[in-house]
């Protein structure tokens, strides 16, 4: 500083504002400093009942410079000189200098000799000093220095407004917008803010300071021509006018305060309120959900047909995979709202939230765990259904095979029985007839393993419930009653033929033996036919490898076969030659079988044909299973590693809640962490969820790549994102207890060190009697004779008012912190009653709407409707009627 210098002002102005004398060089400034400051001092001056016309010259004699300081300060000083000497003049200018230097300013290069001959400069930078000291160094907003406080209470106080920006004292009050918008503020019935227009600043200017002077009495320190015709406005005269803004509104601060702690009590009250509305809803909507889809999943009625079954497993896998998440999402959020709200509600000293009978945590818990269970069981039914459909598949297409084989082979069979042709017969066809029975014979007993095959895979068909069992057992018992009654005739017909075998002994042994061969090779081959044909299920490559084995197996005894074939065509071929040879009346045929060469040779070629096909078949086979057993290992591998993922974030989430490293905030930001970290991993759980998918469409049932199931890992994965946001939600309630409450950081370490200690089984709760030794550790004198159990009794109902059995650590530290708080949130709100209410103590609903935002006065008013205030006032309020409405009797 050129002209003085103020330890004071150091204090709290920033150094650009010190006082610079190349900057009064600048004639608009002076001229508005001129002005300004001579208003300023005539405020103050009019209450001694004088004032001043010219700065420089009517402070000179020092009488009305002592004067002024006598009326700001409140003070007297010492008895001024009365001569009109210069001496005289001088020494009563150092009584002010020294008055000032005495309130700690240091004036530097200021003397009296420069006042005395009515320097300008040095007059101005004095009552600037003066005004600082005075009218500015005691404004502070949140411990700001002077300057930089003003500047905060007039952004605040004109933020709410369109084309206001406070960020100076010079440019940004050039359009006078600044100065209305403090107006309207606290005055709104002075002006209309929405006439004003941003591009008529002298209108707006005049209109600020003809207010201010008329209604505020706030002297007109500026003309709005001397700020808008500058291209930068003075800041100090600017400060000085803003200053007497302030003061004039300084009264309403007190009251603003107090309405504002009565508005931060309604906004919580009605905060409230929506919560538990909210959490009605969501449980109630959460348990109606529940209630609809349980009998869905306990249905067990099943289809007939695969392709039903497979369409009910598909809707259960829509539901798996879109309905149930967002409903898990649900009841999480469900459970973290009941937290945070319970938590608000005991920071607020209010009551704990009790929900309607049927929808606590525990029913949903509850509700959900039953569901769970019916998921299961519905799950694990379907997949069973699929199975049994699957197996009756193949059985009732096998039986139809050897049904429609067996029953193309007795077809004409009966009618053959009933021959009477051995009446008439000569003695070799007799003979030729009996051989021919016994070939029959040979050949039914041949077919009674079919027969007892289609028997045993109709009562299969039967124990499994097979739909279309009646059908089948009709079909089944016909073909048996055709078998009894093939056998009874064959013996009846075999009782024929012996009685006359006396009679006839001419017999052909070749074909006889031709007869005996070629049944059971024929019979061979009708097997191997049907063995060929037959339809196989498998599910393991092992499987499929011992069907292939048996294949290779039966294709090595085929040149045996073809030798026996050539053989028993060597047989017919004889025959033959000796029909021709010896004329024998036989026609070339075989008395004892239909079996021709012709037909061994086509059943043959058959066979041939049908290996290579089973080959292929089999091929086929091998591939899809080693397609299956790929998708096994893959899902296997991928199950293997998300699994123990799982487990040890699980692990690692527990111990982060329970340890001590860093504040909450660092053990907040730890957990959210790994919430994101948890929440990146999901596409991995998804990618399962397709190869999982992939298996039950490939009809997999077993993996022995791995012991998790997709059940595991979709149960593990929703307790890994519950327990995170529940974790999370505990911290951020901490948080809000220790800064609601203001816990410090050692307190909260000592609390937790303390909670861990007791609680061995690292559960993150609390029993009664581990609670119990807690607090007695911590100092709470709990005795076990009846007034220490009443007491204990007392601070369970606090920690657990859920009876649960149970205590939470966030419970623990709320108890801790209500026992250990030094201020009430409901003796802060009374006080500010008292002040709104003033000397009268009772305060009326239309000071509520004047003090209050219109949502929060109307709610406040609405919860005081049921009390009565003075009667000597309808509609007042009294003290004791006030705290009821907003606290209720049982915290009074």
């Amino acid at each position: 500083m050129d002209h003085y210098d103020s330890q004071q002002t150091n204090d709290y102005m920033q150094p650009e504002e010190d006082w610079d004398r190349d900057l009064l060089l600048d004639p608009a400034w002076e001229k508005q400093q001129r002005k300004t400051f001579t208003a300023w001092c005539n405020s103050h001056l009019r209450k001694a009942g004088t004032q001043i016309e010219n700065i420089e010259e009517d402070f000179r004699d020092g009488l009305k410079l002592m004067l002024l300081l006598e009326v700001i300060s409140g003070e007297r000083l010492a008895k001024p000189e009365r001569g009109k000497m210069r001496v005289h003049k001088i020494s009563n200018v150092n009584k002010a200098l020294d008055f000032i230097a005495s309130k700690g300013v240091k004036l530097v290069s200021i003397g009296a000799e420069e006042i005395v001959d009515g320097n300008v400069k040095m007059t101005l930078g004095m009552i600037w000093t003066i005004i600082l000291r005075f009218a500015i160094q005691d404004i502070s907003v949140e411990e700001t220095s002077a300057k930089e406080g003003l500047l905060l209470w007039c952004q605040r106080k004109t933020a709410p407004y369109k084309n206001v920006n406070i960020q100076n004292f010079h440019i940004s009050w050039k359009d006078g917008l600044g100065f209305c918008a403090l107006i309207h503020r606290h005055r709104p019935e002075l002006i209309d803010y929405g006439k004003l227009r941003k591009d008529d600043p002298l209108t707006n200017l005049n209109t600020a300071f003809d207010v201010a002077e008329k209604y505020l009495d706030i002297p007109k320190m500026l003309d709005a021509e001397d700020i808008v015709g500058t291209a930068r406005p003075d800041e100090k005269a600017i400060m000085t006018y803003v200053s007497s803004f302030y003061h004039a509104f300084s009264g309403a601060q007190k009251a603003e305060t107090a309405a504002n702690r009565i508005c931060k009590v309604l906004a919580v009250n009605q905060e409230n309120e929506q919560l538990m509305e909210d959490y009605e809803k969501l449980a109630s909507d959460l348990l109606e959900w529940i209630r609809r889809t349980i009998p869905w999943l306990e249905n067990r009625v099943p289809e007939n047909t695969m392709h039903a079954m497979q369409q009910k497993l598909e809707d259960f896998r829509d539901y798996r995979r879109l309905h149930k998440p967002p409903k898990v999402q649900e009841k999480c959020q469900l459970e973290i709202n009941f937290n945070t709200l319970q938590t608000k509600l005991r920071l607020s000293n209010r009551p704990a939230f009790m929900p309607s009978e049927g929808r606590m945590v525990s029913d949903i818990n509850n509700a959900w765990g039953c569901l769970e269970q019916a998921e299961k069981g519905y799950e694990e039914w379907l997949l069973n259904e699929i199975r049994r459909l699957e197996r009756l598949d193949h059985l009732a297409e096998k039986f139809r095979q050897k049904a429609s084989i067996h029953e193309a082979w007795t077809d004409g069979k009966e009618a053959m029985l009933r021959q009477k042709d051995y009446e008439t017969a000569t003695l070799s066809e007799i003979k030729a007839l009996l051989k021919k029975h016994e070939a029959f014979e040979s050949d039914l007993a041949a077919h009674q393993d079919r027969v007892e095959q289609i028997a045993a895979i109709a009562q299969e068909l039967n124990e499994l419930d097979y739909y279309d069992s009646p059908s089948v057992n009709a079909r089944c018992q016909k073909i048996c009653d055709q078998w009894d009654n093939l056998g009874a005739l064959t013996q009846k017909r075999r009782e024929a033929l012996e009685r006359t075998e006396k009679l006839l002994e001419t017999i052909d042994q070749l074909y006889l033996e031709y007869a005996k061969r070629a049944a059971p090779f024929n019979n061979w081959m009708e097997g191997a036919m049907e063995d060929l044909q037959d339809t196989f299920i498998v599910h393991t490559i092992e499987e499929i490898q011992g069907l292939t084995t048996a294949h290779e197996q039966f294709k090595a005894t085929l040149p045996d076969a073809d030798k026996e074939r050539l053989a028993i065509l060597g047989i017919h071929n004889e025959v033959s030659k000796i029909v021709q040879t010896y004329h024998v009346n036989m026609a070339g045929t075989n008395p004892y079988t239909t079996i021709t060469p012709q037909e061994i040779n086509g059943k043959w070629d058959h066979v041939r044909q049908l290996v290579p096909r089973r080959d292929q078949a089999l091929t086929e086979e091998h591939a899809r299973q080693q397609h299956n057993e790929r998708l096994r290992k893959q899902f296997g591998a991928q199950a293997n590693v998300i699994g123990p993922w799982i487990q040890t974030k699980m692990e690692e989430i527990g111990r982060i809640s329970i340890e001590m490293h860093g504040t909450l905030e660092d053990q907040l930001s730890h957990l959210r962490q790994y919430e994101k970290s948890i929440v990146n991993y999901k596409p991995k759980i998804d990618q399962l969820e397709c190869d999982h998918q992939l298996i039950q469409e490939a009809l997999i049932f077993d993996n022995k790549h791995t012991n998790y199931t997709m059940e595991h890992i979709r149960v593990g994965w929703e307790q890994l994102l519950t327990t995170i946001a529940r974790t999370i939600n505990e911290v951020e309630n901490q948080i809000l207890t220790r800064d609601a409450k203001g816990i410090s950081q050692e307190q909260m370490n000592e609390f937790r060190a303390s909670f861990n200690h007791f609680d061995r089984d690292h559960s993150g709760t609390l029993g009664p009697e581990e609670f119990k030794a807690c607090l007695i550790s911590l100092g709470y004198d709990i005795g076990n004779d009846p007034q220490g159990e009443a007491e204990f009794a007392r601070i369970m109902s606090i920690v657990d008012p859920n009876r649960l059995g149970v205590v939470t650590f966030q419970a623990f530290i709320d108890f801790m912190s209500r026992e250990t708080a030094d201020t009430d949130t409901a003796d802060q709100v009374m006080a500010s009653f008292k002040i709104l209410a003033g000397d009268k103590n009772y305060i009326t609903g239309d000071e509520l709407r004047r003090e209050l935002p219109p949502d929060q006065a109307e709610y406040c008013i609405a919860r005081m409707a049921p009390y009565n205030g003075p009667d000597s006032v309808p509609g007042a309020l009294d003290y004791m009627s006030f705290s009821t409405a907003l606290y209720g009797e049982s915290d009074l």
